[in-house]
């Protein structure tokens, strides 16, 4: 069998010179890596005491989907602004170049309730963090964030400093 590392397609210098772009694509094409990958991302959840699984937009839903039926937990998504129809809350957050900002509904989290966030990948970390505040504004507790993929040499672990993270491929460069 192979191992998830080598479904995942590695395009140079894309989207500029001497960055390395992971293809996530690749693994969603083939049902083998597919599997794996929801597999192995779930497997960091096993022993974890959780009542919600979020994702964020979009990758973040094709994996926390999967797991949140696997483990017949509810799913909340959180998506770019404007694109939620009910009450929402916002959390701003800072790109390369600018900024951008993420919605979750108000009723989509209870006070109290334990929640792991999923997505593909963590680069510099600010997507997830403001995830992280939308749920905790509403009063949840984030017991387990899970990426698929990690660029390590982004440093996004460090804006998620005192949760608990895990990736399955971790990629020491940018």
């Amino acid at each position: 069998m192979k191992k998830i590392e080598e479904y995942v397609r590695s395009i140079p210098d894309f989207p500029e010179p001497g960055v390395i772009f992971r293809d996530v694509t690749s693994i969603l094409q083939d049902a083998d890596g597919l599997k794996l990958a929801i597999d192995s991302m779930q497997a960091f959840l096993q022993d974890v005491d959780v009542d919600v699984i979020v994702g964020t937009e979009s990758r973040g839903f094709m994996f926390g989907v999967p797991i949140a039926y696997n483990l017949h937990k509810a799913f909340v998504p959180v998506r770019k602004k404007g694109k939620l129809p009910c009450d929402t809350i916002s959390q701003s957050y800072d790109l390369e170049y600018g900024s951008a900002e993420i919605e979750m509904h108000k009723d989509a989290i209870k006070p109290g309730q334990k929640v792991a966030i999923i997505d593909d990948l963590i680069a510099t970390g600010g997507t997830v963090e403001a995830a992280v505040k939308l749920v905790e504004q509403l009063g949840g507790e984030v017991v387990k964030i899970v990426f698929l993929m990690e660029l390590a040499g982004l440093k996004g672990r460090e804006k998620l400093k005192g949760y608990s993270v895990d990736s399955v491929i971790r990629y020491e460069g940018k």
